[in-house]
């Protein structure tokens, strides 16, 4: 998918585009030091939550890489972890390829854009109790990762892990690790 919509994209006059899976983005960014990242939220690498802070780092001085988010308003955790890394566009994931042109067009000239239909997305992120880092720890936990996967792939202990889980379970009102995966996904959080 990221193949097909990184050769739409470049097709557009004035955009150069490259394109690359989590695990090497932050390092290609680094290097090709973009104007813009485009990020779909919804990332299927072993991170939880996409790392969207990892690709905003400044180059000597400049002012460093804008972001624009590929986002679905039925999923408020992703979509706050977009808003706490100070992304400045928000195309819904359902919109046309244009959207996302005009976005990523908008955001390079410094402007905000946002659509219309992410409004009750950010509402509901604004009401969730859930740290980022929660998130990570929880998105990992819902893909079955135990408390040593979950450490390992966030660079944390056993025990920060398990610290964690309990203030998830508590902020969410569950009984249980799976009671608390299942209300956060009820919820759109995961």
């Amino acid at each position: 998918m990221r193949s097909a919509l990184a050769d739409r994209l470049a097709r557009e006059p004035g955009l150069e585009v490259h394109h690359a899976p989590w695990c090497s983005a932050p390092a290609r960014a680094r290097v090709l030091r973009p104007d813009v990242c485009a990020v779909d939220l919804d990332c299927s690498d072993s991170y939880g939550i996409a790392p969207l802070g990892e690709l905003q780092s400044r180059h000597n001085g400049s002012r460093g890489t804008r972001l624009v988010v590929l986002a679905s308003a039925n999923r408020p955790g992703p979509l706050r972890q977009a808003v706490e890394a100070h992304a400045l566009g928000y195309v819904d994931k359902d919109a046309t390829p244009e959207r996302l042109v005009a976005a990523i067009r908008q955001v390079a000239g410094g402007r905000r854009f946002v659509d219309d239909s992410l409004g009750c997305g950010f509402l509901r992120a604004a009401e969730m109790p859930l740290t980022r880092r929660e998130l990570s720890v929880l998105s990992l936990a819902a893909e079955g990762a135990s408390i040593a996967d979950i450490a390992h792939s966030l660079h944390l202990s056993n025990g920060t892990v398990r610290n964690y889980m309990a203030a998830i379970t508590r902020k969410t009102g569950a009984r249980n690790r799976v009671d608390a995966i299942r209300i956060s996904q009820g919820e759109g959080w995961v």
